[in-house]
Order: structure tokens, then C-alpha cells, then sequence
């Protein structure tokens, strides 16, 4: 095991050698330094000490602005103050700006002094022990639940093994995703494990702000530069410098403004608005997006040069539509933490709502599925969600059958049946002017399939249709351009996505 290391800062060398030996003779490493910028350079360079000795009156930077200048560098800093005199004003001054402990130089014969610098030395590593446990502890906790809200299906598994590939570089990374699948956690998870970690990880929200205030939110203005920049401010990219910046929402920034950001990240160096001086920073940037960048530059709403800088690794975090096995324990998860931050009873969740979480889609990813359990949670009560559940689901089968019209209209148009109206020679008939599909004719009678007599609901009814419809056409025009997807999408109007999703949905296969 290393034997702890102890910084000796004081202008007096005799004092500083009697201080090596008293240390070296019970098992520290120590070093000497003459003044209180030479420690601070030579922990740029380095490794931090365990623990400082700091005389109070040095020449130059004396031992309270050193205090003040490392605990700002380092908050976790132990720092002991040495003083030739007991002052009680520089004691408080120097507990104020978070020094450890204030110990009189030892000279007295009996060697009490001795005895108290050696125990403030001895407390200082041991709360240095202490809080790195509970650092650790912290991180522990922190991953548990990142694996947690992330689950466990095999593509998560995936973005889990290239963060741990990637979280050690300085490189930039793109995360990709619907709104609400946990991209923050993943740009989080990148910083907690990178060299970073205990740096600043600062995040902004692109689509928050207008262009103008978000260029001030990320370099910062001087006073007067427009309108209410009533004093300086430093901006994000400084707030961030040696940790890592999250840029959220990055395809809602105006070019103008990809321009400057794209500067950034060549030069590393910025000028604040209202200003001519240019600012160095060392910053990581985290990209996160729910838009489709590609389309955007062929639009021309996204710089081309910018979207290969910041694509340096690419991360896509699947929808929970994508991984409904992990919504059980997502739930409980959710529950578990919800009950304890709101004081709630552990109450389970009843079989009812959680097969009705298994059907729906969850539009709003894992974002709406934690909202909706903070509300089971402070309620005490499930019908408000279930209620909201039941009215999502009829909405969006609703919007199917709106889905299944221009579908419908662009195969008979294909096939060239008037909408409404006859059937080529030929063909057999389906209403709608639609050829029938033989899978669907093996079936049972229309009634008897749409619930005619069993109560099947209307949304049941309007799904069941709309689907029956979707599937006729779809495999109709697939046949008319012989499986070119591409082709039948742009002849039923729809985007090749769309398509996709659809002949997956209606369980349409080639033959």
C-alpha cells in the first residue's frame, strides 16, 4: 500500500527539513516546497497531495490566499495551517475558507506540538479515506441505478459496452433518441467514467432559449453588450473548462451559431459577446439529439462540417416501444425510488395497470413512464393513470385509421380503381376498391373479426380495420413494384420509416 504523501509549503528551509524527517519517520512521503504558487503549479503537473502543511506568512502568496487558491482548484483538499502564533483572527479567517485544521509550529521541548501535528495529520487522511469511501459509495449507487433505467435487453447492453470503451477519451459523442429514452443518462454515465469525473459536467438545453440568449448562455457577454447585460458573465463553456458540456437538443440551434460552436471545437477558444479576447478552454462536448441530422443537412439547417465533428462516436438509445420486457422493472424501480423520496408506502403495482404499461406504446419513453409512476405514488391512487392510459391508446388508434386513408387512396390509385369506386376487371372486390388479401379472406367473417356481438370497444373495432386496410394495401403495392420499399413508400406517400414500421406491424412478409 502507498504511504500517504504530505506537501510541505514554507519559506523557511530549516523549519521544512525538520518537517521531511518528523514525517519520514513515521511513514509519510513528503516534499518541500519554498512558496505557495510552487505547490499550486506542481499539482497541475501531478499528483494531489494527501495532505498539506501550509505556513501562514510566506513572501509572495502567503498561506491564506494559497488556502483560498487550492480549495478553489480543489475543494476536497486537506489543508493544515501552520502559524509561529496562536492568532485568533487568521484561525478563523483560515477555518472560514476550509482549512482542516491550525496547528502551532512545534518548538516546544516537551514536544507537545509534535503530538498535535501529528494527530491533525492523522485526522486529515482518515477523513480523506472517509470521503473517498462515500465517493465510491455515491458511484456505486449511481451506476446501480443507471442499470437500472437502463435495463438489461441486449442494445442497452451494447451502449453499456461502448461507454466504457469510449468514456476515457476526449472524443465527441452524439447520442441519439427519441424525447425521454435517458439520453442525459447516458452523456452522465460518459463524464462519471471518464478521466473527467471529477470536473464539472455541465448541460445545456439548446431549444430552451432564443438564438440570441443561447450564444450568451455558452460564451458569456460582457456588461453592456446588448440590451439588460447589466454586468459580465461567464458563459457554459468556461463554467465547464476541464469537465464536460452536454449539448442538448443540438439539432435546434441555429446555424449562425453552429458556426461559432464548430470554431470552438477546432481551436478550443471562444471570445464572450461585446468582447475582442479570446478565451482558452478545455471542455469535452456531449451531443444529444431527437431530430433526423441528415435531413436537415440536405435542408440545409445543419452545418456538414459540424455534424462529422461532433459524430465522432455515435450513440443510439433504443425506444421503450423497442425493449417492452424491461417495463416491469423499470416500474419497480420507479416505485421503489418514488416511495422513498415522496415518504409514500411501498404499495406494489396492481396487476390491471401493469398489463395495461405492457400494451402501451409509451410515446413519451421512460420519462413518461416515471411520471406517471410519481403520480401512482403521491396519489395512492391508480385509476388517474389507468384512465390516461385507456385515452392514449383509443387516441392513437384513432390515428391510425387517419394513417390508413392516404394509404388506401395511394393503392387504388396505384392499381388505378377510382376512391369509392369499381375494380379493375379481374380482381376480386374489397370495400374500399382494395384486391383482397387471401390471408385475410382465410379468416373468419368480418363481424365476427371486428367483435360485432362480443363488445369489442370502437377503438378494437377501428384497429382491427385500420390494420385490415394498411395490410391490403401495402402488400398490393409491394407486389406492383416487386418488394422495392423505397418505391412503394414515395407511391403510398408515406417515409420509408413509416413503411418499415408498418409491414412490421401488419406481419407482412415476402413470399
Amino acid at each position: 500500500m502507498k504511504n500517504p504523501y504530505v506537501a510541505i509549503v514554507d519559506d523557511d528551509p530549516s523549519f521544512a527539513a525538520y518537517l521531511r524527517t518528523f514525517l519520514s519517520l513515521r511513514g509519510y512521503e513528503a516534499r518541500c516546497y519554498t512558496r505557495g504558487d510552487e505547490l499550486l503549479a506542481s499539482m497541475k503537473q501531478s499528483e494531489a497531495p494527501d495532505v498539506v502543511l501550509l505556513d501562514v506568512m510566506m513572501p509572495g502568496l502567503d498561506g491564506l490566499a494559497t488556502l483560498r487558491a487550492l480549495k478553489a482548484s480543489r475543494p476536497e483538499a486537506q489543508v493544515i495551517m501552520l502559524s509561529g502564533r496562536n492568532q485568533a483572527s487568521t484561525i478563523v479567517e483560515a477555518v472560514r475558507l476550509g482549512a482542516a485544521d491550525y496547528v502551532v509550529k512545534p518548538d516546544d521541548p516537551e514536544g507537545l506540538g509534535e503530538i498535535a501535528l501529528d494527530v491533525a495529520i492523522k485526522n486529515a487522511i482518515e477523513k480523506n479515506r472517509l470521503v473517498s469511501e462515500l465517493s465510491e459509495l455515491r458511484q456505486q449507487l449511481s451506476d446501480d441505478e443507471d442499470r437500472a433505467v437502463w435495463g438489461n435487453s441486449e442494445k442497452m447492453r451494447g451502449i453499456a459496452t461502448v461507454i466504457e470503451q469510449v468514456a476515457d477519451s476526449d472524443v465527441t459523442v452524439l447520442i441519439r433518441g427519441e424525447s425521454g429514452v435517458g439520453k442525459e443518462l447516458v452523456a452522465r454515465a460518459i463524464h462519471h467514467r471518464s478521466t473527467r469525473r471529477t470536473n464539472p459536467f455541465v448541460k445545456v438545453n439548446c431549444a430552451a432559449l432564443p438564438a440570441e440568449l443561447l450564444e450568451s448562455e455558452l460564451f458569456g457577454h460582457e456588461r453592456g453588450a446588448f440590451t439588460g447585460a447589466a454586468a459580465t458573465r461567464i458563459g457554459k463553456f468556461e463554467q465547464a473548462d476541464t469537465g464536460t458540456l452536454m449539448l442538448d437538443e443540438i439539432g435546434e440551434m441555429t446555424p449562425a451559431l453552429q458556426a461559432k460552436l464548430l470554431h470552438v471545437l477546432q481551436d478550443a477558444e471562444f471570445t464572450k459577446l461585446g468582447s475582442n479576447k479570446r478565451i482558452q478552454v478545455d471542455v469535452r462536448i456531449l451531443a444529444a439529439t431527437n431530430r433526423d441530422l441528415e435531413k436537415m443537412m440536405l435542408s440545409g439547417d445543419f452545418r456538414e462540417d459540424l455534424y462529422y465533428r461532433l459524430k465522432v462516436i455515435e450513440l443510439t438509445v433504443p425506444s421503450l416501444h423497442e425493449r417492452p420486457d424491461e417495463v416491469p422493472t423499470l416500474t419497480d424501480f420507479f416505485v421503489a425510488r418514488y416511495s422513498r423520496k415522496y415518504n409514500r408506502p411501498l404499495r406494489p403495482i396492481s396487476d390491471e395497470l401493469r398489463q395495461l404499461f405492457l400494451q402501451y406504446e409509451w410515446p413519451g419513453n421512460i420519462r413518461e413512464l416515471e411520471n406517471m409512476i410519481k403520480r401512482v405514488v403521491i396519489l395512492q391512487d391508480e385509476q388517474l393513470v389507468v384512465h390516461e392510459i385507456q385515452r392514449n391508446m383509443q387516441r392513437h388508434a384513432a390515428a391510425q385509421v387517419a394513417v390508413a386513408a392516404p394509404l388506401a387512396v395511394a393503392a387504388a390509385a396505384a392499381v388505378g380503381v377510382p376512391v369509392g369506386g369499381g375494380v379493375p376487371a379481374g380482381v376480386g372486390a374489397m370495400p374500399g376498391g382494395f384486391p383482397p388479401s387471401p390471408e385475410l379472406d382465410d379468416g373468419p367473417d368480418e363481424s365476427e373479426t371486428l367483435g360485432e356481438g362480443s363488445g369489442g370497444s370502437l377503438a378494437a373495432v377501428a384497429k382491427a380495420a385500420s390494420l385490415k386496410a394498411e395490410r391490403a394495401a401495402i402488400e398490393h403495392t409491394l407486389a406492383q413494384v416487386h418488394w422495392n420499399r423505397r418505391k412503394a413508400a414515395e407511391s403510398l406517400g408515406v417515409s420509408y420509416k413509416t413503411l418499415l414500421n408498418k409491414i412490421k406491424e401488419c406481419g407482412i412478409s415476402r413470399a
